[in-house]
């Protein structure tokens, strides 16, 4: 990267906190190509102006919203995560037991459920049980726990219980963000422990994606993923953002744009 002026390297700073996150105070000044204490100054200044908050070792940004609604989420990327959905789908056969997670593009694919014949469908979101309510050909079990309401999924140890007593032949899993190397990113680390039971539950474990969450690391709480899982991501994705995936030996699938 050239080096910047100040005033542009403190805004590129915000700007990167607030996509893909920011590593130590050492790894910025190699990215800016300044001293470490030009990067402290920096992150000082911008934790003064209250555009970050300071964290060992960096910072995080100060967002007015930290985590989407589950409404907001439905209207973001709705192409893409209808061919996400669409191509997920397809691996699905008759006589399967799949499991959803809560999130807007899980729900994309229990819409393409709908019309499934011979499919067990085991899921922690509400939007996907209104959604299975009206296809009565799909056998639908629901289970319990503690309602978060911003992801309308449910967690907690009720719903680990329930999870350790059943396994399923894929789970589709979203996130807030996705990393090559440490899973999936989410804003409780409630969230993260039911991903991570559902994963170990499954014989195959899918990511579903839009390319705006590849490499994303908006929060601190993660959820490992098992060896050989599989991300299904949209045709915006570059081939920059996948290589990470291709890389740690991830099985990537790009979902074609819908007609």
């Amino acid at each position: 990267m050239t080096r910047l002026p100040g005033a542009d390297r403190r805004a590129d700073i915000v700007r990167r906190a607030k996509t893909v996150g920011l590593g130590t105070v050492a790894e910025l000044a190699a990215v800016y190509q300044v001293a470490t204490s030009t990067i402290r100054r920096d992150l000082a200044e911008l934790t003064r102006a209250g555009e970050l908050a300071r964290t060992y070792g960096g910072a995080i940004p100060i967002l007015t919203s930290n985590e989407a609604s589950m409404k907001q989420r439905l209207g973001e990327a709705f192409e893409a995560k209808r061919a996400i959905a669409r191509r997920a789908a397809a691996d699905i056969q008759p006589g399967e037991t799949v499991l959803l997670d809560a999130g807007s593009t899980v729900s994309a694919l229990a819409h393409e459920l709908r019309t499934s014949e011979g499919v067990t469908v085991v899921t922690t979101s509400l939007d996907a049980m209104v959604i299975l309510a009206e296809a009565p050909q799909v056998h639908v079990e629901c289970l319990g726990g503690t309602l978060r309401h911003l992801s309308q999924g449910l967690v907690g140890p009720l719903t680990e219980i329930a999870l350790e007593r059943m396994t399923f032949d894929r789970v589709f899993l979203g996130g807030d963000g996705i990393s090559a190397f440490d899973g999936i990113c989410e804003a409780d680390l409630r969230q993260t422990r039911i991903k991570e039971v559902m994963a170990a539950q499954s014989a195959k474990t899918y990511v579903l994606a839009h390319a705006a969450k590849l490499g994303h690391r908006p929060f601190h709480a993660w959820a490992p993923l098992p060896t050989g899982w599989t991300l299904i991501t949209d045709t915006t994705a570059t081939p920059e953002s996948l290589a990470p995936f291709h890389n740690q030996g991830v099985d990537v699938q790009v979902a074609p744009a819908l007609p």
